[in-house]
């Protein structure tokens, strides 16, 4: 394939009802440099929540693309996002994930910044010898392009010519807005994250997010365990759903604009939703539309690096690309802030049995994205097809996004175990404009 030609990477022809991603574009390392050029560093990335910041000099480290970030609140309780490079040396000024510092020393000469990006101290500055020149110079930290939240969200880009950031989450932002929306007070992370790799490229994660299809094959073990426990042969703190029994409700997906899609599933056993005690005043609060889709399981990717799942418990997933075969996930479980104690536990029980890398679910992914990363390298194999269900259903949208007011690009409804695979169709598209975009030269967004 001629990556000038980026675009043919995506065959994409819907009035045929075709749509395949060739191989490549998970295995060429050359097309993997470009993505972090390209639709990492010139794009919104989802850093952190706006909790996780919450008091003066507060920060987390992070990574847009290639590039190490700090976002911190400074004594005014300004946030800032700042990139994480010395500006003597280069070397990175902060080398943890999260804490509150006044100040950021550089642990190679000992420059030093303040929590809003301030240098405030040059090691033996009056001894230096400097020029003139340096003197007249800005020394303190770079500032990232862009920093912008939403509804306790922070979003950053490298880019200062990416949208505003409610317009580039357009749709994106009612199905977000259902998640913050389960607890009166919003969201927050449980205290604790948990970082693992997988040995494979990162779209692996972008498309199984999306993904029902895999759940009845590549997850029978825990299916089973399941089973056991309904019928009185383990421990029931973890109350999991039973997914044998799912394959005749209805579910479906909505793709918006900026490549954000989302996938959903009405849920038979509503009763085993963490937040069933309080459906009442819920219903209240946000009225019977709203509090049916908070009832539903929805999967939600905010292209390109984050995702949210409403299945067992709620987690937010990050995903952080470090190679073409190699990718590292940031996971954190999601809680409503005042949440009683009782249905706290339940939420963890049911993040930790499913989704934790040590639980019943997760490593079935990951060793699942090491084959496929394997049979990429197959002679003969150039196109993946896993986009093709659901393709007969794709309409611009059902009543139930009408109801919400939604216009999405793309929707598809039926049976669960459609298991449609067309809500990816606009991530993969947006894939292919932002490359074409960057290798033309040419703005990302105009």
């Amino acid at each position: 394939m001629d990556i000038e030609n980026i675009r043919l990477y995506v065959d994409d022809r819907p009035e045929q009802g075709v749509f395949r991603v060739h191989r490549d574009a998970f295995s060429d390392p050359k097309i993997f440099e470009l993505e972090m050029k390209y639709i990492f560093e010139r794009n919104w990335n989802f850093i952190t929540l706006e909790s996780e910041i919450a008091n003066a000099h507060d920060f987390v480290g992070s990574r847009i693309g290639r590039t190490p970030i700090i976002v911190s609140r400074d004594a005014k309780g300004n946030i800032g996002a700042f990139i994480n490079a010395c500006r003597h040396k280069g070397a990175t000024v902060c080398r943890v994930s999260a804490g509150n510092a006044k100040y950021h020393v550089c642990p190679y000469h000992g420059w030093a910044y303040d929590s809003g990006g301030k240098n405030v101290d040059i090691k033996d500055r009056k001894s230096g010898s400097y020029a003139p020149a340096f003197d007249a110079e800005n020394h303190d930290l770079l500032p990232v392009a862009k920093v912008a939240g939403y509804r306790g969200m922070i979003f950053a880009s490298l880019s200062p010519d990416v949208p505003p950031l409610e317009a580039w989450l357009g749709g994106m932002r009612t199905m977000l807005d259902i998640s913050i929306d389960m607890g009166e007070r919003g969201l927050e992370f449980v205290p604790g994250r948990i970082t693992y790799t997988f040995a494979a490229n990162w779209k692996l994660q972008l498309d199984n997010a999306l993904d029902a299809y895999h759940l009845t094959s590549t997850h029978t073990s825990f299916m089973d365990v399941v089973a056991r426990r309904r019928k009185g042969g383990g421990h029931q703190e973890a109350r999991q759903y039973d997914w044998g029994t799912r394959g005749e409700a209805v579910g479906g997906m909505y793709s918006f604009s900026n490549g954000h899609s989302c996938t959903w599933a009405d849920q038979p056993e509503r009763s085993k939703r963490p937040i069933w005690p309080m459906i009442g005043q819920i219903r209240e609060r946000v009225g019977d539309v709203r509090a049916e889709w908070m009832l539903r399981l929805r999967q939600l990717g905010v292209f390109p690096n984050m995702q949210i799942n409403d299945a067992a418990g709620v987690i937010l997933r990050v995903i952080r690309p470090l190679a073409v075969d190699l990718t590292e996930m940031h996971s954190y479980c999601l809680a409503f802030k005042g949440e009683s104690a009782e249905v706290r536990a339940r939420r963890l029980r049911q993040f930790e049995d499913f989704f934790n890398p040590g639980g019943m679910a997760t490593p079935d992914d990951t060793v699942t994205y090491a084959d496929a990363q394997r049979g990429f390298s197959a002679r003969g194999f150039d196109w993946v097809d896993g986009y093709a269900r659901g393709a007969s259903a794709l309409a611009r949208g059902d009543d139930l996004s009408r109801e919400l007011g939604l216009k999405p690009r793309a929707s598809a409804q039926g049976v669960w175990n459609m298991f449609n695979e067309v809500g990816l169709h606009e991530p993969y598209r947006e894939w292919a404009r932002l490359m074409e975009a960057g290798l033309a030269g040419k703005k990302a967004f105009t």
